[in-house]
């Protein structure tokens, strides 16, 4: 039980050293985040709709 104790003692001391972000950081980088994630999805989507219609041109020939 002594180590369990110990444990937790030892993450609260190493949580208070943590330098968290500002919430402004926080929202900037999640919005970041998401616009890149949806380009990247954009992307991948037009491949793969261009794709499959030259699959369908090759197939149907």
């Amino acid at each position: 039980m002594k180590q369990i104790f110990n444990f937790f003692s030892e993450v609260k001391i190493e949580l208070s050293k943590v330098t968290w972000p500002k919430r402004d950081d926080v929202i900037k980088l999640t919005l970041i985040v998401f616009a890149v994630s949806a380009i990247i999805g954009a992307y991948v989507g037009g491949l793969d709709f261009l794709f499959t219609k030259l699959l369908a041109l090759i197939v149907t020939k």
